[in-house]
């Protein structure tokens, strides 16, 4: 979106999409058709595909507390955007479990952060009420799943083809009325 428009400011918000889940994680079981490692069912595959993503199926569902601290971190640090693709390529792409401590200290080394500043915050839950007032936040708008976006007055829960946000875009830009648009 960014690459797109001038002056676009994304700002990425902590989302508790499993609040339950221990910090050693959780194993989750595989739907019909889908392997460990394999590749997400449509339209999901297809909506990463568009966006150039790899998505690829886990069967740990992480812990993610610790994960949204440390990019909370990094937001302060200004280094939101490579934390952010590193944690997701983490994830999705080489199917680490993002709630263990050497996941996230390999990725905050490697985007050249302070492992030892944010270990000890981790440990302090320095940014837990952060997070809940984010994820409030997201639940007070009506976020019930991740990814989650608002563009204008319109909000969006779940992957979308680019095109879908690009139109939104378009009109709030042009100053139309978005009270029409289906969400």
């Amino acid at each position: 979106m960014q690459a797109d428009y001038e002056n676009v400011e994304v700002e990425g918000k902590a989302y508790l999409l499993r609040p339950d889940i221990p910090k050693e994680g959780k194993i989750r079981r595989l739907k019909p058709g889908e392997t460990e490692g394999g590749e997400l069912s449509d339209p999901l595959k297809s909506y990463a595909d568009e966006a150039g993503l790899i998505m690829r199926r886990s069967t740990l569902t992480p812990y993610t507390t610790y994960a949204l601290a440390a990019t909370e971190f990094a937001k302060e640090q200004g280094a939101f955007d490579p934390f952010h693709r590193a944690m997701y390529k983490a994830y999705w792409g080489d199917l680490k479990n993002i709630g263990d401590f050497e996941v996230i200290r390999s990725i905050t080394e490697e985007c050249g952060l302070d492992w030892h500043l944010l270990e000890d915050r981790l440990k302090s839950s320095y940014y837990e009420q952060e997070i809940m007032n984010q994820f409030q936040e997201g639940v007070g708008i009506g976020v019930r799943g991740i990814p989650g976006f608002v563009i204008g007055n319109v909000m969006f829960t779940g992957a979308r083809p680019y095109g879908i946000f690009k139109a939104v875009m378009d009109k709030v830009i042009s100053g139309e009325d978005l009270s029409n648009i289906a969400q």
